[in-house]
């Protein structure tokens, strides 16, 4: 294990380490980003059709892009929540989740819309939003700054991108060695 070579060519004086997968490599894989069962794909092009023209009328084309995401892996899942319920509200859910991960209702983040405004564009209940939200979030294991659903123009202040386990701790990739680094950026 020690005879193992960096991309710089030099041999590495100590194991590789272990990394967190963040799974980021689903999300940037354009072959099954949008990869939909083809008994949702009516679900799917009802709420993306909704998504995207929110998207496009009041946010930006990043969060079209990451709602078209979102809702392809929610088609994938064995329990799919997007099978009931009206298709304006998992449209409007899926948004405001993704909104909760890049601060959507934060006013020092661009684009910013509040909760009330999604749900009027989407003309969907607020109550009813949180709650599918709320399961959109625990099937997709979603939270503040997920890398696997940051927008790509908030990627580069994103402190979580930079972390990884190494040898069960949680460490900034930023101050580990430049082969661990290069290892890592390898990995995605």
């Amino acid at each position: 294990m020690s005879d193992l070579i960096g991309q710089s060519g030099r041999a590495l004086p100590h194991p590789l380490p272990r990394f967190y997968q963040i799974k980021a490599s689903s999300v940037t894989d354009r072959g099954r980003l949008y990869s939909v069962p083809k008994i949702m794909l009516p679900v799917y092009e009802k709420i993306t059709g909704l998504t995207d023209n929110v998207c496009d009328k009041h946010l930006n084309s990043e969060y079209r892009d990451l709602a078209r995401a979102m809702t392809a892996a929610l088609c994938r899942k064995r329990s799919n929540p997007l099978r009931s319920g009206q298709p304006r509200t998992w449209a409007c859910s899926i948004v405001y989740a993704l909104g909760r991960v890049n601060f959507l209702g934060d006013k020092s983040f661009s684009p910013c819309m509040t909760t009330a405004d999604l749900c009027a564009a989407f003309e969907a209940g607020e109550s009813t939003v949180h709650a599918k939200a709320r399961v959109i979030e625990e099937m997709l294991g979603t939270r503040p700054l997920d890398p696997r659903w940051t927008l790509p123009s908030l990627v580069e202040r994103n402190p979580l991108v930079w972390m990884a386990e190494v040898n069960g701790l949680l460490v900034d990739l930023r101050d580990m060695p430049r082969d661990v680094q290069e290892i890592a950026f390898a990995k995605g």
